[in-house]
């Protein structure tokens, strides 16, 4: 792999952002950090991530808003999301995968090996559509 994927994490909490990045740095993914839904959507915009991951509960514009404009953009509906949320409710996992079609959804807390495995499962089966 000659580029490192590149993945935007979408969070409103700075420490959040830094610790995904710590993990998944270490498995060879370039990490981006956007503060907040609409610093979010302009990132997703600019930067056309491999992969997002997206905190539901923010306090500007949350999660599903942000999920909604990006399927609703030509250029970024394609783009997987993985939710990363701290709802455990399993009416919102039953939600935000069925209903909404994310591709994936990490609960927090979560353990580091959980995010990176569903960011390579999420990843390798964009790859098997798309190649």
């Amino acid at each position: 792999m000659a580029d490192k994927r590149r993945i935007l994490c979408i969070e409103d909490e700075p420490e959040m952002i830094d610790l995904i990045r710590l993990i998944l740095e270490r498995k060879g993914f370039e990490v981006l950090g956007a503060v907040g839904g609409q610093e979010g959507l302009d990132a997703i915009r600019r930067e056309k991530p491999d992969l997002v991951l997206l905190d539901l509960m923010m306090p500007d514009v949350d999660g599903w808003e942000v999920y909604r404009q990006m399927k609703a953009d030509e250029e970024l509906q394609n783009t997987p999301v993985v939710v990363v949320t701290a709802k455990a409710q399993s009416i919102d996992k039953v939600l935000g995968l069925h209903i909404a079609k994310v591709d994936d959804y990490v609960t927090k807390p979560f353990g580091p090996g959980d995010l990176a495995e569903s960011v390579d499962r999420v990843l390798k089966r964009k790859e098997g559509l798309a190649e």
